[in-house]
């Protein structure tokens, strides 16, 4: 699946920063566009992988370089000034090659929460390629104002792209780390999914021949409609740790061949442990209109017959009734992973919860800023004629 991939803002620009710096380690050989956008110029200058000719900082004539802080609608004025500027950089890298723009990025803040809405918008208008969004939602206890911002950010989103994959910093906590080490750890959860995603009918190794292929139109036949996706990811270790442990001359001098039984079993459970696991963002798995399952590891431990046994599975849990498989067999890891892509789930608990929080936040918002303007009229003598 070959991305133009866009990081906005401070949030998107570190994922996608990220995701170059896993694919360089990995040695990874699929071609990927990119572009950091950014109204703040050390977030852009704190990047390590992207290019420097693929940061963009705008809004310099507005705030300077020192980005919006958490006012979106600013960051939605900044992105729809400077559109044309945006677009330019995009047309410049080239789109004919590419399956799809995902662009990325945190909807609580001000920049990317602002600004993806807008570039979405005229890349629905002006491209005939899909348009995604993986839109991160702020946890809880990161504030009102963060729900009120990812709300708005949200429901502009939902009209132009063709799917919005969600991720929830407040379902992604873990135990005894901090926030800021919760969201090192969050990032790289995401970077784990989309990396997968990404690989998806694109070329594979040498020598390596996938026995269920999916490729960039299944992907986008499963994402399309424009709704919501969660994506659930599980892996284990290829080789047992029982004979790992073994000592060179306990273990046995011709590895017996794995069976096949068993083979199809493990990746049947490791299916299940991804679409009933730790999602993206949590929601009713029978609410899911599509599923894509990709499983990627050593060619000796994937399984046709585990993968259409997992396929039949998910067929049973979701609404709908299409569900797409495919493997991608690769030497460069010692790991089976795999990757389940709910689509287009419509019963998700956080959304409603999102949405009440920011009607309050709203409501608050303008409670405080009436009386603001009533405390500050008392200060004046009523006597007093005002000029005009």
């Amino acid at each position: 699946m070959r991305f133009f991939m866009i990081g906005f803002g401070q949030a998107g620009g570190k994922i996608l920063d990220l995701f170059l710096e896993n694919e360089k380690r990995r040695g990874s050989n699929i071609e990927l566009k990119t572009l950091a956008v950014n109204t703040a110029r050390t977030d852009l200058m704190g990047l390590k992988h992207v290019p420097m000719q693929d940061r963009i900082l705008i809004g310099q004539t507005v705030v300077k370089g020192h980005g919006v802080g958490t006012d979106n609608r600013l960051g939605a004025k900044i992105a729809q000034d400077e559109i044309e500027t945006i677009l330019s950089e995009i047309d410049n890298r080239g789109t004919h090659e590419i399956d799809a723009f995902l662009i990325i990025s945190g909807l609580g803040g001000g920049t990317g929460s602002g600004g993806s809405p807008v570039l979405a918008k005229y890349l629905s208008e002006m491209y005939s390629e899909p348009v995604y969004a993986a839109g991160i939602l702020p946890a809880p206890e990161e504030g009102k104002l963060y729900s009120l911002n990812a709300a708005r950010s949200m429901i502009s989103l939902m009209k132009y792209v063709d799917n919005l994959i969600l991720i929830d910093n407040g379902a992604w906590k873990f135990e005894g780390l901090s926030l800021r080490e919760s969201f090192a750890r969050i990032n790289e959860e995401i970077i784990r999914r989309l990396a997968i995603l990404a690989r998806a009918g694109e070329p594979l190794e040498e020598g390596m021949v996938g026995e269920m292929v999916v490729d960039s139109s299944e992907v986008i036949n499963t994402l399309k409609g424009g709704g919501i996706t969660s994506i659930g990811y599980a892996t284990s270790l290829a080789e047992p740790e029982s004979k790992k442990k073994l000592l060179p001359f306990l273990r046995p001098k011709k590895e017996e061949p794995i069976m096949e039984s068993d083979k199809a079993m493990k990746i049947s459970s490791l299916v299940r442990r991804a679409a009933l696991g730790r999602l993206t963002i949590p929601c009713n798995i029978k609410s899911a209109e599509r599923a894509l399952v990709l499983v990627a590891g050593p060619p000796e431990h994937l399984d046709r017959k585990g993968l259409e046994k997992a396929k039949i599975w998910l067929e049973e849990q979701i609404a709908g009734v299409e569900v797409r498989a495919g493997d991608y067999p690769t030497r460069r890891t010692k790991h089976v992973a795999a990757l389940v892509v709910l689509a287009n789930v419509t019963d998700v608990p956080r959304v409603r919860e999102l949405q009440h929080m920011a009607a309050e936040a709203k409501e608050g918002v303008e409670d405080a800023e009436r009386a603001r303007i009533e405390k500050t009229l008392e200060l004046f003598d009523e006597d007093i004629e005002p000029l005009i």
